[in-house]
């Protein structure tokens, strides 16, 4: 069957014959597959001829972990057979073979291509994995079908599996010696650390710190979490008012616990941050608020990191993890643009970060500096709280409205699928097929909210759509923001609701306000600048040093291999890391980013030399 036609195919062909024509190519793809992979295994080290025929040229291996111990992604045929046969052998890759547990077999479009997808499962020296592949024909062949996409992973490693399901705790501990400590006895003791200390020490506890601990924990790893603000879930709560989450509810899950089927499908700050705690208590977290890393060092000698924390009582905890998590995020450090005549204002000057309520400035004039998702969201809420406000626009930005354009790349998350296979499906497309599919979105939401934005125009905001037309979710993860998603506060600008000027325009800031170069005279009784956060290098240097940072490098956005710099895998310094983005991207990469760890708690690999 060529897939060419292949949906035209099945329309009009018994589901079950175009079902068995399907499970025939994937069968026959697999076979040669495993023939090629026990020639390598039993070789002496040369590609088998088997493997040739088996990939596309314009083709793509992602591999999280499983046969390789790195995220990486290879491209081309010629690079995966260099890569990909030696690296199966090594790990000890078994015979892959389709999951039972999953969707079976079928035709779908990804990156606005037709594929065959398969997903399958194997084991390794170390691991159980499992995958996904996708084939297309041959266009000189059309009956012989290639793998346009390859995708291995990681599952759990053998004899160190989850504490879940089948595989939970008794609570026998407890249970069944009444004179000994209850469970609520040996919490507390755990987490007061007062005769032993922590394998990891996790700083940040918000999605991404609780998402790594809870991974941690079930794998055994004892775990900390330390946290500079007052409760747990501050990091939402202490927000602006009006705050609630741009993305829906179903992308958003922490790993094992859902959200209630009855929440709200936007969750508003402060039910998020009720659900932290809830989250922290239910997975036995180890979590210490107020208190914060003053400085660390590395022990190269012992392995470990010598860390000083300001505890609650003001006292200072000396720990020696053997691990440290940065789960800040990518919004640490406010970024403070120096601006030359913002000193002469007389009225509070505040990061976004500081703003708190528009009700505190009605009937005032306020000046928000930055068109992100946070200068657009103060601005709408001290509009209504009747404040007059000035949008200060210092580079072009991207707004798509919230629906139905921003939730286009999330429409696999609709399907009648679970959350896992979808966030599985997500993380196998290499990153070259994800712009594609991006640029794809970003062209039907420019459609979509072409009333909008041509309003927008009309009044002199300056428009982009990310490099290279791939949208918001790029602009995220290269710069942590530069994108608005419109939930009202677009249309007052286009309305003339919200006023708006263009950095540019400005002569210069006044005791007062700021005056225009045409002479205009804006007055403001506050400055917000919504001007986002410093790359976390900065955050690095503050804490462990200019050596340590120069010797990591830049943090997030992506490098040469394709994949996020220094995310969730081994960095340029031993046993620091660092795990950050959406929730659905800390839910998916935390499981890898803890296996790594296990792995070298356990002695199955070694730490990545510098």
């Amino acid at each position: 069957m060529n897939l060419a036609v292949s949906k035209k195919v099945l329309k009009i062909v018994n589901d079950q014959n175009a079902l068995s024509v399907i499970d025939s190519i994937v069968d026959d793809w697999l076979c040669r597959f495993n023939a090629a992979l026990h020639q390598t295994s039993s070789s002496t080290g040369e590609t088998p001829a088997g493997f040739v025929d088996l990939f596309h040229d314009n083709s793509f291996w992602r591999d999280a972990l499983a046969l390789s111990w790195q995220l990486q992604t290879v491209t081309g045929a010629t690079n995966i057979l260099n890569s990909l046969p030696a690296a199966a052998a090594k790990a000890g890759s078994g015979a892959i073979t389709l999951d039972p547990q999953a969707t079976a077999p079928r035709l779908v479009t990804r990156a606005g291509s037709d594929a065959i997808e398969a997903f399958f499962t194997f084991t390794t020296h170390a691991a159980h994995c499992r995958g996904i592949l996708r084939l297309n024909a041959d266009e000189k062949h059309p009956d012989h079908y290639r793998a346009w996409t390859f995708f291995t992973a990681i599952d759990a490693l053998i004899g160190f599996e989850e504490k879940t399901d089948r595989n939970r705790p008794t609570g026998q501990s407890y249970s069944r010696d009444f004179r000994g400590p209850n469970w609520l006895d040996k919490r507390l003791a755990a987490a007061s650390y007062e005769n032993h200390g922590p394998a990891v020490l996790v700083v940040g506890g918000g999605q991404a710190g609780l998402a790594i601990a809870a991974r941690l924990t079930q794998l055994g790893i004892d775990t900390l979490i330390v946290d500079k603000n007052n409760r747990i879930g501050d990091n939402w709560r202490n927000r602006y008012h009006a705050l609630i989450l741009h993305n829906q509810l179903h992308v958003n899950h922490l790993p094992y616990m859902p959200f209630p089927p009855t929440w709200p499908t936007y969750i508003p700050k402060d039910m998020l941050a009720l659900w932290f705690e809830s989250y922290a208590a239910a997975m036995e977290l180890n979590f210490w608020t107020q208190c914060e890393v003053t400085k660390a060092s590395y022990d190269d000698k012992t392995e470990r990191w010598q860390v000083a924390l300001r505890t609650a009582d003001g006292g200072i905890r000396h720990m020696s993890p053997r691990h440290v998590i940065m789960a800040t995020g990518v919004s640490g450090i406010p970024n403070l643009p120096k601006i030359d005549s913002l000193s002469a204002f007389q009225g509070p000057a505040v990061h976004s970060s500081q703003y708190h309520d528009g009700e505190d400035w009605s009937g005032k004039h306020a000046i928000v500096i930055g068109c992100g998702n946070s200068g657009h969201d103060i601005s709408q809420d001290l509009y209504s709280s009747g404040a007059k406000v000035t949008m200060i626009q210092r580079s072009p930005s991207l707004v798509v409205n919230i629906e139905p354009s921003a939730q286009f790349p999330y429409k696999l998350y609709d399907e009648d699928r679970g959350t896992d296979e979808c966030d599985f499906i997500t993380t196998s497309m290499p990153t070259p097929l994800v712009k594609q599919a991006h640029r794809h979105f970003t062209k039907a939401a420019r459609k979509t909210d072409k009333a909008l934005l041509d309003g927008l125009e009309n009044v002199g905001f300056k428009l982009d759509f990310g490099d290279d037309d791939t949208g918001w979710q790029f602009k995220y993860l290269t710069r942590g923001g530069g994108y608005y998603f419109n939930v009202g506060c677009s249309d007052l600008l286009a309305e003339g609701k919200i006023d708006l000027v263009q950095f540019d325009q400005i002569d210069q800031f006044t005791d007062h306000g700021m005056v225009m170069k045409d002479g205009r005279k804006i007055d403001a009784d506050i400055v917000i600048m919504a001007t986002g956060y410093k790359p976390q290098e900065y955050l690095v240097s503050k804490l462990f040093g200019d050596e340590i940072a120069a010797r990591i490098g830049p943090i997030w956005g992506f490098g040469d291999g394709m994949e996020l710099r220094n995310m969730y895998c081994q960095t340029g310094q031993p046993g620091l890391w660092f795990i950050a983005g959406s929730f659905a991207q800390c839910r998916i990469y935390s499981k890898y980013l803890a296996l790594q760890i296990k792995a070298l708690e356990e002695g199955i690999i070694q730490p990545q030399q510098p």
